[in-house]
């Protein structure tokens, strides 16, 4: 982590301030800035291991900022930060390269949670599954997000044979199925992730959304790495995991 720089972009001082503090309290350096402009001078001018992007910014957007900034670095990871309401438009932004999204309000352990996970994926090898259940969820992660949604498969196949109880590869798997133009292979995958725990939301988001008469792709949601196994005393409402390909 040491030396890693983040570039902290809000327009509200109070958070931007919190954002930094909270930051470089965990060992980071953080540059800030308060619009578009001002944060694509920064990014330019050098690359930043993270940055951290409001949606609503004064004058330039901060979905025409990610564009720009692809665009000039496209490897620049970007988290957007959004607002209650504007998830929709967080997704969006993924689908334009933002790694991933963080909603007001937050704590700073949030914040300092989510810069965590999303630098720990950038450290990742990817040439072979890991030993780990953890790890192996985090290399698929970010493959889907490179662009490799097949390569991420045997990593996630690895994690359910470390634990078969977990519905989070199961979901990723539906993930990978509905980017790919397979949403019966989707449906499949999301139905197995809610036979282990019928509560599991990212798997209950993702069904609802691609049962919808008016479905439409888009970028699924694909959950929380790292979380304990669930209960499995529930009854399932689909298939079970045995439906994993």
């Amino acid at each position: 982590m040491a030396g890693e720089h983040i570039l902290v972009v809000d327009d509200e001082k109070n958070i931007r301030l919190m954002m930094q503090e909270c930051l470089e309290q965990a060992g980071y350096q953080v540059d800030s800035a308060v619009d578009g402009e001002h944060a694509l001078e920064k990014i330019a001018a050098r690359g930043y291991d993270l940055v951290l992007l409001d949606l609503r910014l004064p004058g330039m957007s901060g979905m025409e900022v990610l564009r720009q900034a692809r665009g000039r670095r496209p490897d620049q990871p970007v988290v957007m930060i959004t607002a209650h309401g504007t998830i929709e438009t967080a997704v969006e932004a993924m689908k334009l390269g933002a790694v991933d999204y963080l909603q007001k309000p937050f704590t700073p352990d949030e914040i300092q949670a989510i810069v965590a996970r999303v630098l720990s994926r950038r450290r990742l090898p990817v040439d072979e599954p890991a030993a780990s259940f953890a790890t192996c969820v985090e290399q698929a992660k970010l493959l889907i997000q490179r662009g490799q949604p097949r390569e991420a498969l045997p990593f996630l196949h690895r994690a359910v044979s470390l634990e078969p109880e977990h519905p989070e590869p199961y979901n990723l798997m539906g993930a990978i199925h509905e980017l790919l133009g397979e949403p019966d292979h989707a449906r499949k995958m999301y139905r197995a992730a809610l036979a282990i725990d019928p509560s599991y939301r990212p798997a209950l988001t993702n069904l609802h959304r691609i049962t919808q008469w008016d479905y439409h792709p888009e970028t699924p949601e694909l959950g929380e790495a790292g979380a304990p196994p669930p209960a499995t005393d529930g009854e399932g409402t689909g298939e079970g995991p045995g439906g994993a390909e």
